[in-house]
């Protein structure tokens, strides 16, 4: 026992803990900024990802996966905060969330993600990317006022005064917050180069962080007028514990929306969780697996300390556990080391988070944001053809038009009603001869006949001309739908009328004058 311990406080000492640190550098700025898409509190992403490092990873079963606040959930829980009107009842409905990710993996219905179409799930990711995307230009540029889409940027464009509405829209943006988001922006794309694998000795997200703070000293420290206002500052408290929201239960069920929403963010926090412990499974360079159920459990216990504690809702992040399969880490304690960092720097040093401009965390989210929307994204799914591109492009209007929930809905149906146009079999075979000068037909039904037939059949039916005879086989058939038998049994009875003599074979009649 002692030699196991030994073991593993090393393996923590050479791998985990600067694993764990590396984790949490990507992390801080990234919960910080999506708090800040979503609307919420900015302590609620760092609750949430402490909530992720220190009770989600030890529950679950994976190695390397790390959670937290996720890019992916912004929109839904910026619209679902607005809709509710109080950010203690949304909490209920992030409690909700956890509470149906906790019955699924109970129930080890872990495989869910596998039965949403590949081109919706991608769509519902761009479209969310085009969201994010622009949700953080008002902060890129430092736009002071609310109605940047409504009105503020639109009106630029406007016949009358085109000048005088250019001088008053420059009025309210702020320089310093431009200059920051090139330099934020620059930074991160030229990290992503492969030539500057060198040079990320610092994570990128860190860094653009730290040259936000060290370019708004520098403007301030000169006086300038570029300088950010206190407003343009993330605005996190000394004591974040003194100011946590916790959820109103005496609300719980007031709404129907709190059920609503609670279901919906779950079953897009579970697709988010699922396909991002898939991808940092690739990259485990000791094959393990991830049990999928196990993982829905932990995440379901952490989205309800989320709700408890009064964090946003949490999902497996892409990003995060692959910064922890690049920093070396072996061990869940990688991700459970991040939580504790995060966790003492809200404690111990809330007075640098303060310091950090809005502007370098939207540099962060617009490329984050544009990865989940890439053009190159679009060609590829118009290249897989219009069965796939179809559905995709459709997911992503319907939900920029409307909500996620009809988005997904709609694509679903489309991609459903594809794979039954092109994927069922006709299950009877149609042959025509003549006998004097009579037509004569059959139909010989194969192996299982379902309602997917039933249109077609019916259309072949209705072709059978007058004064012909027509003989139908289910001779050969394991199974025959009973839809196919009432619109057999149903033509025969009305086929006299028609002079049509039918026959049939190995076809049992139903009783078709209760529907007359």
């Amino acid at each position: 026992m002692k030699r196991k311990i030994k073991y593993y406080r090393l393996l923590w000492l050479k791998h985990d803990l600067p694993a764990g640190l590396s984790v949490f550098f990507v992390a801080l700025p990234l919960c910080l900024g999506i708090a800040l898409a979503s609307g919420a509190p900015l302590y609620s992403g760092i609750l949430s990802g402490i909530i992720g490092g220190l009770v989600v990873s030890l529950v679950s079963g994976s190695s390397l996966s790390v959670s937290g606040p996720a890019a992916g959930l912004t929109t839904l829980v910026s619209a679902s905060i607005i809709s509710l009107g109080d950010y203690k009842i949304f909490l209920l409905a992030v409690m909700v969330a956890g509470l149906f990710q906790l019955l699924l993996g109970l129930l080890k219905l872990g495989s869910i993600a596998n039965y949403f179409p590949s081109s919706v799930i991608k769509g519902m990711l761009a479209a969310i990317g085009i969201i994010l995307v622009s949700k953080q230009i008002p902060l890129a540029i430092g736009y002071d006022q609310p109605d940047f889409w409504t009105s503020g940027f639109l009106r630029l464009f406007s016949d009358e005064n085109f000048l005088g509405n250019f001088k008053n829209f420059n009025l309210h943006i702020r320089r310093g917050a431009i200059l920051i988001t090139i330099i934020s922006l620059a930074t991160l794309i030229l990290l992503q180069r492969p030539w500057a694998k060198k040079l990320r000795v610092v994570p990128a997200p860190l860094l653009v962080v730290i040259l936000g703070i060290v370019v708004n000293y520098l403007l301030t420290h000169l006086n300038s007028d570029f300088s950010l206002k206190p407003n343009q500052l993330v605005n996190i408290p000394s004591n974040i514990f003194a100011d946590i929201s916790f959820p109103d239960f005496s609300k719980l069920f007031s709404n129907t929306e709190i059920w609503k929403d609670g279901l919906i963010i779950g079953l897009l926090a579970t697709l988010e969780t699922l396909l991002c412990v898939e991808a940092v499974d690739k990259l485990d360079k000791h094959n393990r697996i991830t049990p999928v159920n196990r993982e829905l459990i932990a995440q379901g216990i952490g989205n309800m300390t989320c709700g408890l504690l009064g964090a946003i809702p949490m999902t497996a992040v892409v990003v995060r556990g692959a910064a922890n399969a690049d920093a070396g880490g072996r061990t869940k304690f990688s991700a459970f080391t991040h939580g504790v960092f995060l966790l003492l720097a809200v404690a111990l040093i809330p007075f640098l988070l303060r310091m950090i401009p809005y502007a370098s965390l939207a540099g962060i989210l617009l490329i984050t944001g544009y990865n989940l929307t890439k053009p190159k994204l679009f060609r590829n799914m118009w290249g897989l053809g219009w069965k796939q591109f179809f559905p995709f492009i459709l997911t992503i209007i319907v939900i920029l038009a409307t909500d996620l929930l009809i988005g997904v809905t709609i694509g679903l149906l489309i991609s459903i009603y594809f794979i039954v146009l092109n994927n069922f079999r006709v299950e009877y075979k149609v042959t025509k001869t003549k006998q004097h000068q009579t037509e004569v037909h059959l139909i010989r039904l194969n192996s299982n006949v379902t309602f997917l037939n039933k249109v077609n059949l019916r259309k072949t039916l209705d072709s059978i001309a007058p004064y012909s005879v027509l003989t139908i086989d289910g001779s050969d058939c394991n199974f025959i739908d009973y839809d196919i038998l009432e619109i057999i049994s149903e033509f025969e009875t009305k086929a006299h009328d028609r002079h049509i003599e039918v026959h049939l074979q190995g076809i049992e009649k139903v009783n078709v004058s209760a529907l007359h």
